[in-house]
């Protein structure tokens, strides 16, 4: 074999073998971690459950059941979650007892704020701000309130599904001072502790 011929030989399997397994990487399949679950974005969602007067029965005499929609905005920081939210609730005449009487619970609408940590699909939840309560009058009471201003504290668990879907279980409580009401005993000014267990399904966008 001619020099020439060697050495065009000796190129030629030079080529092939870095060429081969780059091209071998190209044709590969390539495989990306899937992104992580992101709870940022808007929300709206339904809810419903239970508004009642003492613990730890949520289901004893004199609750109410309860439902409403709320809508939001998370924004997911790592692993942490910051939100606002505001929701109106019918409560479904929870019932309290006050001078002379009782008065029912009617309506709630409510402005909060959420702080989180997210374990991937899973969030646990406390949140916090103002209640704003309808209250109407009961067994022996003449009158009541109307609206009156309150503070809410809760916590809960929200699990997202695909599709934007999630699921949430939410406990509240709402101290709401100085609802004054009128019974044959008089007036009176009571300052009422509220309780709502509830579930919801929001759907994110």
């Amino acid at each position: 074999m001619s020099p020439k011929a060697m050495i065009l030989l000796t190129a030629n399997a030079l080529a092939v073998c870095l060429v081969g397994p780059a091209m071998a990487a190209d044709l590969s399949p390539t495989y990306n971690d899937p992104p992580a679950f992101q709870w940022s974005g808007a929300y709206v969602g339904v809810h419903g459950g239970t508004a009642f007067t003492g613990m730890p029965n949520p289901f004893a005499g004199r609750n109410g059941l309860s439902g409403g929609i709320q809508a939001g905005y998370n924004q997911q920081v790592g692993p942490g979650v910051l939100g606002a939210e505001i929701e109106g609730s019918y409560l479904g005449g929870a019932e309290h007892d006050v001078q002379g009487g009782r008065i029912k619970e009617k309506w709630r609408g409510a402005a909060k704020a959420k702080a989180g940590l997210s374990f991937d699909q899973t969030l646990l939840f406390g949140t916090g701000g103002v209640a704003l309560t309808k209250f109407d009058k009961g067994d022996n009471v003449s009158s009541a309130d109307g609206w009156k201003l309150g503070y809410l504290v809760g916590a809960g668990i929200e699990q997202g599904f695909a599709g934007g879907l999630s699921a949430k279980v939410e406990y509240d409580y709402v101290r709401t001072p100085g609802v004054e009401t009128t019974s044959t005993l008089g007036k009176s000014k009571e300052t009422i502790g509220s309780h709502e267990l509830k579930a919801g399904i929001n759907y994110r966008f």
